[in-house]
């Protein structure tokens, strides 16, 4: 019986890295400014904006004690030149440019990464999945790197879009399927998620929500590969069980829709404790199906959870009753990065697989949350 493993990961990094103190500021003048443009502010208004901007960013805003920098793929968002912006021209327009220029940035990013990340990649995958919650093109950046390297024969792509935050999981589950089918033993599907969050900001939205939603989304691109392998000791993160849940009645407690001026999220504040509610049972129920018995494993296992905000991590902490170390991984990528929708998983994989502090044969659990409400779940084996 062949075991499925994840490996070879890759992580790439967004052009502009910023500083949490600084993006916090940027949102705070991105918002005056727009809202200066609407209403025809003052230079005394525009000053009392900005300050009510700040104290409303400190109190809703996710702050530098969590999230140290973030990442993004448009000048604008490292730029304090309001009068050059390319999306976020509040001075002319208070909600910034439309969902039409946005999406040219998306693909103008994406093509970019696809062709740097497979550079130097001489044998392809038989087959590719394209992961992104944040943009569409057509054709993709995926099938456009498979048509200009001549792969067309060989690989087939695969678009796992518009999940959420939790698609890392169904895209390891595409990707299980096709090894099912693949009679080549050495049958490689390589995963590539592509987030490009900053390009979806409304600086005219001043809600405590889109407080909150702006302050901790951030870019992030991630490959790696799914294997079918018979050597139990093969290096990577072997799958013991995966399993997945949408929680009953909780279809409005985190949306993702497309707008006019790109895409917009709500969410709930009562996500984390609906989680935490259900997770316990989730969680003896993916080890049961791995022939384990959690109340056993738990103490040795390491976690990765998908760090949707510190209070979710907080959550499966104290539900799970873990240790910090438990879920140190998580919450140092979320200090690191921010929330890189269905990028921060893997990058916490990727961090746990090259942690030489943990032993091969640890087990790892991984949990990850979205629209659904969907709870989703992975028992690995590292080695």
């Amino acid at each position: 019986m062949r075991d499925i493993v994840l490996d070879a990961f890759s992580v790439g990094r967004p052009a502009y890295i910023v500083d949490q103190n600084r993006s916090l500021e940027w949102l705070a003048e991105a918002h005056t400014w727009s809202e200066a443009t609407r209403a025809g502010l003052s230079a005394d208004g525009r000053r009392e904006f900005g300050q009510m901007m700040r104290r409303r960013l400190a109190r809703f805003g996710c702050d530098a004690s969590k999230i140290g920098s973030r990442g993004g793929s448009v000048a604008d968002v490292a730029s304090e030149d309001w009068d050059s912006m390319t999306l976020y021209d509040v001075r002319r327009n208070p909600r910034g440019r439309g969902t039409t220029a946005r999406m040219a940035v998306f693909a103008r990013v994406v093509d970019d990464y696809f062709a740097a990340e497979y550079a130097g990649v001489d044998m392809p995958p038989g087959d590719l999945v394209h992961v992104t919650c944040t943009g569409y093109v057509a054709p993709s950046a995926a099938q456009e790197l498979v048509a200009k390297r001549g792969w067309g024969a060989q690989t087939r792509v695969v678009h796992a879009y518009h999940m959420g935050c939790n698609a890392a999981f169904p895209a390891v589950r595409i990707a299980s399927g096709l090894l099912d089918g693949a009679s080549d033993v050495d049958a490689r599907v390589d995963v590539v998620h592509t987030e490009v969050a900053s390009i979806h900001l409304d600086p005219s939205d001043h809600s405590a929500e889109q407080l909150v939603v702006q302050s901790l989304f951030a870019d992030g691109f991630v490959r790696y590969a799914v294997r079918a392998t018979a050597d139990p000791d093969a290096p990577g993160l072997h799958i013991l069980a995966v399993d997945e849940a949408i929680l009953p009645d909780s279809e409005s407690a985190m949306r993702w829709v497309i707008g006019d001026q790109g895409m917009h999220m709500t969410l709930s504040r009562d996500v984390p404790a609906r989680i935490g509610t259900a997770l316990r049972g989730f969680v003896v129920g993916l080890y049961a199906r791995a022939g384990l018995d959690a109340i056993a494993a738990l103490p040795g296992t390491i976690f990765a959870v998908h760090p949707g905000g510190p209070r979710i991590i907080d959550q499966v902490a104290e539900g799970l009753e873990l240790e910090p170390g438990q879920v140190a991984a998580s919450r140092q990528v979320l200090h690191e990065h921010g929330n890189m929708s269905s990028a921060t998983l893997p990058h916490v994989w990727q961090r746990l697989q090259g942690d030489r502090s943990v032993a091969s044969g640890t087990l790892i659990a991984s949990l990850a949350f979205g629209p659904g409400l969907t709870i989703c779940g992975g028992l690995f084996r590292k080695a």
